[in-house]
């Protein structure tokens, strides 16, 4: 959930409805408080809320990868939602981007801010690479200071070798924070807690996490 934008987001829906719901009563977060909902990519536990949530608040617009199958816009519609779908990268509204879809075998779009204080890049899974995510965000809003890195790094099961790789490349990439979680796996939460210092932050559900102002 992004909160303290012009319109609030929601990225993802986790894997079904009474999860997603419950977690929000937790939080005391209203679903009719959200203006938009951002899917990553078609993968039922990123998607698998999405009915429920929007029989509660039908007049979110839903963005999705526009490889998406058209049964899941028409299940869409059918809830009384519109579906934008997405394909190249574009401003969604002043300061908030959507990568469009990377990948030429998962197709996933990643939420991009732009920040006072550089870009705070919000993944799925990342299936096409965190690397490569971070790259195409700073290249469509030419901005190469990246603050934080979140979601998902897709590392689980990787060697060692790999995951300190990847954490140089984010490095290189000029990303100053990271907060891995999802299919990130254990072994590269803590290399990158050794890697990253106090900039590795331990991310997981209920987790809140102050940003910078939008640019």
């Amino acid at each position: 959930m992004v909160q303290g934008l012009e319109k609030t987001i929601l990225f993802d829906t986790g894997g079904d409805g009474d999860t997603l719901l419950g977690n929000m009563r937790q939080l005391a977060v209203q679903p009719s408080e959200v203006d938009l909902v951002v899917l990553s990519h078609l993968h039922g536990d990123h998607t698998g809320g999405l009915a429920a949530f929007l029989e509660k608040n039908p007049r979110s617009v839903v963005y999705l990868p526009g490889s998406f199958p058209a049964s899941f816009r028409r299940d869409v519609a059918s809830l009384r939602a519109r579906a934008e779908e997405v394909s190249e990268a574009r401003e969604i509204f002043p300061g908030v981007y959507t990568t469009g879809e990377i990948g030429d075998g998962i197709k996933e779009q990643a939420l991009t801010l732009k920040t006072t204080e550089g870009l705070v890049v919000i993944t799925g899974c990342a299936h096409p690479g965190i690397a490569n995510m971070v790259r195409k965000a700073r290249e469509i809003t030419g901005e190469e200071k990246v603050y934080l890195g979140v979601g998902g790094f897709h590392l689980k099961g990787e060697t060692p070798s790999r995951i300190e790789s990847i954490a140089q490349e984010l490095r290189l990439l000029s990303v100053r924070k990271v907060a891995p979680c999802h299919c990130s796996g254990d072994g590269t939460r803590k290399l990158f807690r050794g890697r990253f210092g106090a900039d590795y932050i331990e991310s997981g559900v209920g987790k809140r996490v102050p940003l910078p102002k939008l640019e």
